[in-house]
Protein backbone atom coordinates (compact mmCIF):
# COMPACT_ATOMS: atom_id res chain seq x y z
CA UNK A 1 0.00 0.00 0.00
CA UNK A 2 1.28 3.42 -0.97
CA UNK A 3 -0.01 6.59 0.69
CA UNK A 4 0.57 10.13 -0.58
CA UNK A 5 0.24 12.91 2.00
CA UNK A 6 -0.58 16.34 0.65
CA UNK A 7 0.31 18.74 3.46
CA UNK A 8 -1.56 22.01 3.28
CA UNK A 9 -0.09 23.72 6.34
CA UNK A 10 2.50 26.50 6.01
CA UNK A 11 3.95 25.57 9.43
CA UNK A 12 6.30 22.61 9.64
CA UNK A 13 5.96 22.53 13.42
CA UNK A 14 2.31 23.50 13.72
CA UNK A 15 -0.72 21.56 14.93
CA UNK A 16 -1.39 19.75 11.65
CA UNK A 17 2.22 18.58 11.49
CA UNK A 18 1.99 17.45 15.13
CA UNK A 19 -1.10 15.38 14.34
CA UNK A 20 0.43 13.98 11.16
CA UNK A 21 3.62 12.72 12.86
CA UNK A 22 2.07 9.82 14.83
CA UNK A 23 -0.13 8.97 11.82
CA UNK A 24 2.98 8.54 9.68
CA UNK A 25 4.76 6.64 12.43
CA UNK A 26 1.85 4.20 12.64
CA UNK A 27 1.88 3.80 8.86
CA UNK A 28 5.58 2.99 9.00
CA UNK A 29 5.01 0.36 11.66
CA UNK A 30 2.37 -1.27 9.44
CA UNK A 31 4.68 -1.30 6.42
CA UNK A 32 2.76 1.38 4.52
CA UNK A 33 4.93 3.33 2.09
CA UNK A 34 4.35 7.08 2.54
CA UNK A 35 5.43 10.20 0.70
CA UNK A 36 4.68 13.67 2.07
CA UNK A 37 4.45 16.71 -0.20
CA UNK A 38 4.35 20.14 1.44
CA UNK A 39 2.14 22.20 -0.86
CA UNK A 40 3.49 25.57 0.27
CA UNK A 41 6.53 26.00 -1.92
CA UNK A 42 5.33 23.80 -4.79
CA UNK A 43 4.38 26.86 -6.83
CA UNK A 44 0.99 25.53 -7.90
CA UNK A 45 -1.02 28.37 -9.40
CA UNK A 46 -4.81 28.60 -9.45
CA UNK A 47 -6.87 27.15 -12.29
CA UNK A 48 -7.17 29.58 -15.21
CA UNK A 49 -10.52 28.20 -16.36
CA UNK A 50 -9.23 27.92 -19.94
CA UNK A 51 -10.62 24.37 -20.36
CA UNK A 52 -7.62 23.26 -22.45
CA UNK A 53 -7.27 20.20 -20.22
CA UNK A 54 -10.69 18.94 -21.27
CA UNK A 55 -9.59 18.11 -24.80
CA UNK A 56 -6.56 16.09 -23.70
CA UNK A 57 -8.01 12.65 -22.96
CA UNK A 58 -4.75 10.76 -22.42
CA UNK A 59 -3.17 13.07 -19.82
CA UNK A 60 -3.62 16.21 -17.76
CA UNK A 61 -3.41 18.71 -20.59
CA UNK A 62 -2.92 21.72 -18.31
CA UNK A 63 -1.29 24.70 -20.01
CA UNK A 64 0.46 25.91 -16.86
CA UNK A 65 4.03 24.81 -16.28
CA UNK A 66 4.45 24.68 -12.53
CA UNK A 67 4.51 22.09 -9.73
CA UNK A 68 1.06 20.67 -10.48
CA UNK A 69 1.97 17.78 -12.77
CA UNK A 70 4.63 16.33 -10.46
CA UNK A 71 2.24 16.41 -7.49
CA UNK A 72 -0.53 14.87 -9.58
CA UNK A 73 1.73 12.01 -10.67
CA UNK A 74 2.40 11.19 -7.00
CA UNK A 75 -1.33 11.17 -6.37
CA UNK A 76 -1.96 8.89 -9.34
CA UNK A 77 0.76 6.47 -8.22
CA UNK A 78 -0.77 6.09 -4.74
CA UNK A 79 -3.48 3.86 -3.33
CA UNK A 80 -4.52 6.43 -0.73
CA UNK A 81 -4.32 10.22 -0.82
CA UNK A 82 -4.32 11.91 2.59
CA UNK A 83 -5.23 15.59 2.58
CA UNK A 84 -3.72 17.13 5.71
CA UNK A 85 -4.73 20.73 6.29
CA UNK A 86 -5.60 23.36 8.84
CA UNK A 87 -9.02 24.88 8.30
CA UNK A 88 -8.89 28.51 7.21
CA UNK A 89 -12.26 30.28 6.70
CA UNK A 90 -14.09 26.93 6.97
CA UNK A 91 -12.09 25.31 4.18
CA UNK A 92 -8.64 23.97 3.38
CA UNK A 93 -5.62 26.23 2.98
CA UNK A 94 -5.08 28.18 -0.25
CA UNK A 95 -2.37 25.94 -1.83
CA UNK A 96 -4.54 22.87 -1.30
CA UNK A 97 -7.58 24.60 -2.79
CA UNK A 98 -5.54 25.62 -5.84
CA UNK A 99 -4.34 22.03 -6.24
CA UNK A 100 -7.82 20.53 -5.91
CA UNK A 101 -9.29 22.98 -8.43
CA UNK A 102 -6.67 21.90 -10.94
CA UNK A 103 -7.02 18.20 -10.08
CA UNK A 104 -10.76 18.02 -10.47
CA UNK A 105 -10.75 19.71 -13.88
CA UNK A 106 -7.63 18.22 -15.42
CA UNK A 107 -8.40 14.69 -14.24
CA UNK A 108 -12.13 14.49 -14.97
CA UNK A 109 -12.76 14.83 -18.69
CA UNK A 110 -16.42 15.86 -18.80
CA UNK A 111 -16.45 19.16 -20.64
CA UNK A 112 -14.47 18.71 -23.86
CA UNK A 113 -15.42 17.69 -27.39
CA UNK A 114 -15.94 14.16 -26.08
CA UNK A 115 -16.13 12.61 -22.64
CA UNK A 116 -13.00 10.95 -21.34
CA UNK A 117 -11.65 9.12 -18.31
CA UNK A 118 -11.41 10.01 -14.64
CA UNK A 119 -7.66 9.86 -14.12
CA UNK A 120 -7.81 9.27 -10.35
CA UNK A 121 -10.69 6.82 -10.45
CA UNK A 122 -10.40 4.13 -7.80
CA UNK A 123 -8.04 6.07 -5.55
CA UNK A 124 -9.00 6.38 -1.90
CA UNK A 125 -9.05 9.75 -0.12
CA UNK A 126 -8.90 10.57 3.59
CA UNK A 127 -8.36 13.82 5.45
CA UNK A 128 -6.49 14.86 8.58
CA UNK A 129 -7.59 18.26 9.82
CA UNK A 130 -7.05 20.81 12.58
CA UNK A 131 -9.32 23.75 13.31
CA UNK A 132 -10.24 26.30 15.95
CA UNK A 133 -13.93 25.38 16.22
CA UNK A 134 -15.75 22.19 17.16
CA UNK A 135 -14.97 19.78 14.28
CA UNK A 136 -18.54 19.51 12.98
CA UNK A 137 -18.70 23.30 12.63
CA UNK A 138 -15.11 24.11 11.73
CA UNK A 139 -14.44 21.24 9.33
CA UNK A 140 -17.96 20.28 8.28
CA UNK A 141 -18.04 22.34 5.05
CA UNK A 142 -14.60 20.97 4.08
CA UNK A 143 -15.71 17.37 4.59
CA UNK A 144 -18.91 17.82 2.61
CA UNK A 145 -16.97 19.35 -0.29
CA UNK A 146 -14.44 16.54 -0.14
CA UNK A 147 -17.18 13.92 -0.39
CA UNK A 148 -18.53 15.68 -3.49
CA UNK A 149 -15.06 15.88 -5.05
CA UNK A 150 -14.54 12.17 -4.47
CA UNK A 151 -17.90 11.26 -5.96
CA UNK A 152 -17.27 13.45 -8.99
CA UNK A 153 -13.75 12.09 -9.51
CA UNK A 154 -14.65 8.43 -9.02
CA UNK A 155 -12.65 8.18 -5.79
CA UNK A 156 -13.56 6.51 -2.50
CA UNK A 157 -13.88 8.74 0.54
CA UNK A 158 -12.46 7.02 3.64
CA UNK A 159 -13.18 9.59 6.33
CA UNK A 160 -11.74 12.49 8.26
CA UNK A 161 -9.82 12.80 11.52
CA UNK A 162 -10.19 16.30 12.99
CA UNK A 163 -9.09 17.82 16.27
CA UNK A 164 -9.71 21.29 17.63
CA UNK A 165 -7.08 23.68 18.96
CA UNK A 166 -8.44 25.68 21.87
CA UNK A 167 -5.31 27.80 22.11
CA UNK A 168 -3.85 29.03 25.36
CA UNK A 169 -1.53 26.96 27.50
CA UNK A 170 -3.09 23.54 26.77
CA UNK A 171 -0.78 21.43 24.56
CA UNK A 172 -2.42 20.52 21.26
CA UNK A 173 -1.20 16.93 21.02
CA UNK A 174 -1.96 14.71 23.98
CA UNK A 175 -2.11 10.96 24.55
CA UNK A 176 -5.77 10.62 23.53
CA UNK A 177 -5.25 12.51 20.27
CA UNK A 178 -2.15 10.53 19.42
CA UNK A 179 -3.98 7.26 20.03
CA UNK A 180 -6.90 8.49 17.97
CA UNK A 181 -4.83 9.41 14.93
CA UNK A 182 -2.93 6.11 15.14
CA UNK A 183 -6.27 4.30 15.19
CA UNK A 184 -7.30 6.32 12.13
CA UNK A 185 -4.19 5.10 10.26
CA UNK A 186 -4.97 1.52 11.27
CA UNK A 187 -8.60 1.84 10.17
CA UNK A 188 -7.55 3.02 6.70
CA UNK A 189 -5.13 0.11 6.35
CA UNK A 190 -7.67 -2.45 7.59
CA UNK A 191 -10.35 -1.16 5.21
CA UNK A 192 -8.04 -1.59 2.25
CA UNK A 193 -7.01 -5.09 3.34
CA UNK A 194 -10.67 -6.03 3.72
CA UNK A 195 -11.39 -4.76 0.18
CA UNK A 196 -8.47 -6.72 -1.22
CA UNK A 197 -9.68 -9.92 0.47
CA UNK A 198 -13.31 -9.49 -0.58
Amino acid sequence: MKLCVLMGSPRREGNTAALLAPFLDECGQMGVETHTIWLYGQGIGPCLGCMACQNCLDGLGCVQEDGFEAVFQEMAASDVILLATPIYAFFCSAPMKALLDRVIYASVKNYGRERGPKLLEGRRVASLVTCGYPPEKGAGPWEEALKLLCRYGGMEYMGMFCRRDRGGEVPFLDEDRERGVRDFAQAIRMAIVAEELA
